[in-house]
C-alpha cells in the first residue's frame, strides 16, 4: 500500500486526505492545532460569562454549484448537515424586504419574476443588470481580457448605474470573493454569476451547516475512511530534502517518511515548512474576513439569514430562535485595526436599522472574529502568480485554496485543490467538473 504524508488540517489537506484514502492510500494527516478545517472550522468562544458557546470563526456557506465540496461532505457522510436555502432576502435600512428565488421558466430567465419584483432596485438598475447578465453568458468564453481587468471596470463597461453596482453587483460578490469590485479580477465575477445564478435554475441555492463546522470532520466522520490517521497537535517542522525528492517529514523531531507529501499550509508558511526547497512562494495579497457574534435577551429577528443593503454588515445568520445572530463583514479592511468594542457598536448600531427589536434587547455577550488573513485577494493579474500542484520534486505537492483550482479562494476552491492533488499522486479521478 503507497503512503502519503498530508501537512496541514484545512480543507484542502482534509480532501486530499478523503480522496486517497478512499483510493486505498495509507494517510497520515498532520495539524498543528487541535482542531480541523482550518479557517472552516469552529471553538469555544473565550472571555463570555456563562456557559462556553461552540462558535465557528466565521459563518461559511457553500451554493448547490459548489460540487466538489458536496461531494467531499458526502465522502465523510454529513451532506445532510447542510441546510439549503431556496430564496435570497436583501434587506434596505427600515426593515423593507425583497426576495430572491427562482421560479418556473428554465435557466438563465429562472429569475425573471422574482428579479422583476426587487423594490431594492429601480427600473432602470434591473435593465442594465439584465443586459450585463446576458453579456456574461455571451462573453464568458470570449473575452481574453477578463483576468487582467477588474470587475468594476467592466461593470462601467456595460454602464451599470452606481446603485445596481453597490447593491446588487458588489453585495453579492464581496460576499463571494471576499474582495471589493475594484480589486477583484472580472473572471473571477463572472464565474459567481454564470454557475450561480445563469446556469442551472437551482445552482444559486445557499447552504448553511446546520452544525458548527467542526463536527463536519469529527472522528466519526472520517471512521468510514479506515487509511487515514489524523495527528492534531503534532506540526510538521520542516520537510527534508535529499537528492531531489523529499526524504521524510519531521515531527516532534523525529523523521516520518512517506511515499508522496502533499503540502496545504497556507502560502505564506511553505517557505518555512520546505527551505531546503526553495519553492517559488507566490506573491499573493491577503483580504480580511470579520464575524460578529452577539447573543440578546430576546428574539430580534424571525428571518434565517439575509443579505443587509448600504451598510458595514452585509450578512446576518440567525443561529439559535433570534436570539443569538452571526454577522458577517466581508472584505473588512477598514475594520482590521478598529478595536473590539468600536467593531460591537457598530454591529449594533447598524443591525438595530434592519430590526427595530435590537433597540429593546439587551446584550448579554459579544464576540469579535477577525481573520485577516482569510483568502487571498483575487485582484486583477493573479491568476498567473497561483502556482499548479506538482512541484520539482517528483514527490511534493501542493494544495490550498491559493494554488490553480480554477476557482478563486472559496471552500469549494480548496476542496478542488486537494482533489487535484490526489489525482497528481494517484492517477485516478476525483475533481468534479463545474455544473457548466
Amino acid at each position: 500500500m503507497s503512503s502519503v504524508i498530508v501537512v496541514g488540517g484545512g480543507l484542502a489537506g482534509l480532501s486530499a486526505a478523503a480522496a486517497l484514502g478512499s483510493a486505498g492510500f495509507k494517510v497520515d494527516l498532520f495539524e498543528s492545532r487541535a482542531f480541523l478545517g482550518g479557517r472552516a472550522t469552529s471553538y469555544e468562544a473565550p472571555g463570555n460569562a456563562g456557559p462556553p458557546e461552540t462558535i465557528d470563526n466565521c459563518q461559511h456557506i457553500l451554493l448547490r454549484c459548489c460540487v466538489n465540496l458536496l461531494d467531499f461532505y458526502a465522502r465523510l457522510g454529513v451532506a445532510d448537515k447542510v441546510r439549503f436555502f431556496r430564496e435570497f432576502v436583501f434587506l434596505e435600512p427600515g426593515g423593507r424586504r425583497s426576495v430572491m428565488r427562482a421560479g418556473v421558466l428554465p435557466a438563465p430567465l429562472h429569475f425573471a419574476g422574482s428579479f422583476a419584483r426587487l423594490r431594492f432596485l429601480g427600473v432602470r438598475d434591473k435593465i442594465g443588470i439584465a443586459r450585463a447578465m446576458l453579456a456574461i453568458r455571451r462573453e464568458r468564453a470570449t473575452r481574453t481580457d477578463l483576468d487582467r481587468i477588474s470587475m468594476l471596470e467592466w461593470l462601467r463597461e456595460k454602464r451599470q448605474t452606481p446603485l445596481a453596482i453597490r447593491r446588487f453587483w458588489g453585495q453579492v460578490l464581496v460576499s463571494a470573493i471576499n474582495e471589493e469590485p475594484d480589486r477583484m479580477a472580472a473572471r473571477h465575477g463572472f464565474q459567481v454569476f454564470w454557475l450561480a445564478f445563469l446556469a442551472r435554475p437551482n445552482s444559486y441555492q445557499m447552504g448553511v451547516p446546520a452544525v458548527p463546522l467542526g463536527e463536519l470532520y469529527s472522528s466519526r466522520a472520517w471512521e468510514r475512511l479506515g487509511n487515514v490517521s489524523l495527528h492534531l497537535r503534532e506540526p510538521v517542522e520542516r520537510l527534508e530534502i535529499e537528492k531531489g525528492r523529499v526524504r521524510c517529514a519531521v515531527v516532534g523531531g523525529a523523521a516520518r517518511s512517506a511515499d508522496a507529501y502533499v503540502a496545504a499550509v497556507p502560502f505564506e508558511r511553505l517557505a518555512a515548512l520546505a527551505p531546503d526547497a526553495k519553492l517559488p512562494v507566490p506573491a499573493l495579497e491577503h483580504s480580511p474576513i470579520t464575524g460578529i457574534h452577539l447573543w440578546f435577551d430576546r428574539r430580534i429577528t424571525d428571518l434565517a439569514n439575509a443579505t443587509l443593503l448600504d451598510r458595514t454588515i452585509q450578512w446576518m445568520y440567525n443561529k439559535s430562535e433570534g436570539r443569538y445572530v452571526q454577522l458577517v463583514v466581508s472584505a473588512s479592511h477598514k475594520l482590521v485595526d478598529m478595536p473590539r468594542q468600536e467593531v460591537i457598536a457598530l454591529a449594533l448600531r447598524e443591525l438595530a436599522e434592519f430590526f427595530p427589536a435590537v433597540r429593546n434587547a439587551t446584550l448579554l455577550k459579544a464576540h469579535v472574529v477577525k481573520e485577516v488573513r482569510a483568502t487571498f485577494s483575487a485582484a486583477p493579474g493573479t491568476e498567473q502568480l497561483r502556482p499548479g500542484t506538482r512541484t520539482a520534486f517528483p514527490n511534493l505537492y501542493l494544495a490550498g485554496d491559493w494554488t490553480r483550482s480554477g476557482w478563486p479562494a472559496t471552500m469549494e476552491g480548496a476542496v478542488r485543490s486537494g482533489y487535484i492533488s490526489a489525482e497528481a499522486i494517484s492517477s485516478r479521478c476525483f475533481l468534479l467538473p463545474d455544473i457548466a
